[in-house]
């Protein structure tokens, strides 16, 4: 049990080091080219500045998630929302700070296109793509080892193609003096923010409500453990997300008296804790374990 735990905790850590890399890359690049955007007046150099952003919010969470059991940055209650405090850090506010940077800028620019300085476009992209490379190749090898990694190495790719997308339109304005090519590719690298961001709402609404993962059937994962050896009653069984991808695993398990006294309490959590993991793909859970004696004195309101 303390061997798998420890090798968890590792693999973890491993994980949230080359998330935590990434986002420093990615933020630099973020910055670089915003400058870049200001210096040649590209607007595609600041959608896809803003796309980043969007991606810097998600490795956020993306690093939170391979913190086991990390507490929510705000205490749950009804009808909770992201606070609007000017100190806050919660994702919500970072995704609401950019309704600046809209794609009707570019429909704008559209009939009326000024000069933008392609070369300094090139430049800036090929910094902004050679950044999101170096974090491709940081990622690459644990993209397979969960869906939190594999969803950070697609933000990644799709900041690569944000990039192409500016040097696409650094080349048209180049060869041809088409200005139009950098308000086209503003609105396709917007458009491509939408999705992302959607989905980005949507899980810190979760997180922050502490929801029951999605697709996970409480009844069932009941009717599994009570199905165990010694098990008679499975009562306060919670799930929640609190740490985003993770999904944590809370229960009280009235058990046989006699596993309290003959050593069999240890074997008992190794299975339940296997039954969780292989039937319902949950890594971490609290599991008490009661007498039907103390069973009979619980609160009545316990479920």
């Amino acid at each position: 049990m303390s061997d798998h735990g420890h090798s968890h905790g590792a693999a973890l850590a491993d994980h949230r080091g080359k998330l935590a890399a990434v986002l420093g890359i990615t933020l630099t690049v973020l910055v670089v080219e915003v400058v870049g955007a200001v210096l040649s007046g590209s607007l595609a150099l600041l959608a896809d500045a803003a796309h980043m952003l969007t991606d810097v919010a998600g490795l956020t969470l993306g690093a939170d998630r391979c913190r086991p059991g990390a507490p929510t940055r705000h205490p749950p209650g009804p009808g909770l929302s992201p606070c609007r405090s000017p100190r806050c850090r919660c994702p919500g506010r970072s995704l609401a700070g950019r309704r600046r940077l809209r794609p009707d800028r570019g429909v704008k620019r559209l009939f009326e296109p000024p000069e933008v300085a392609s070369g300094l476009m090139i430049v800036f992209g090929i910094v902004g793509l050679i950044g999101n490379l170096i974090g491709l190749l940081i990622l690459a090898s644990g993209r397979s080892a969960n869906l939190n990694m594999r969803a950070a190495f697609l933000e990644v790719v799709n900041d690569a193609l944000g990039s192409v997308a500016v040097l696409a339109a650094a080349a048209v304005i180049t060869t041809t003096g088409w200005y139009r090519a950098d308000a086209i590719a503003s609105i396709l690298i917007g458009v491509l923010i939408i999705p992302r961001t959607i989905r980005l709402l949507r899980e810190t609404i979760d997180v922050l409500l502490e929801s029951t993962p999605k697709g996970l059937d409480l009844e069932l994962v009941r009717q599994h453990l009570h199905a165990l050896p010694h098990v008679h009653d499975v009562h306060d069984l919670h799930a929640s997300q609190v740490a985003t991808g993770i999904p944590i695993l809370t229960a009280h398990l009235v058990v046989d008296d006699t596993c309290f006294h003959d050593g069999h309490l240890g074997e008992l959590l190794d299975q339940v804790q296997a039954c969780i993991h292989t039937d319902f793909g949950i890594e971490h859970s609290t599991i008490q374990f009661e007498s039907v004696d103390h069973a009979a004195h619980e609160h009545a309101t316990h479920e």
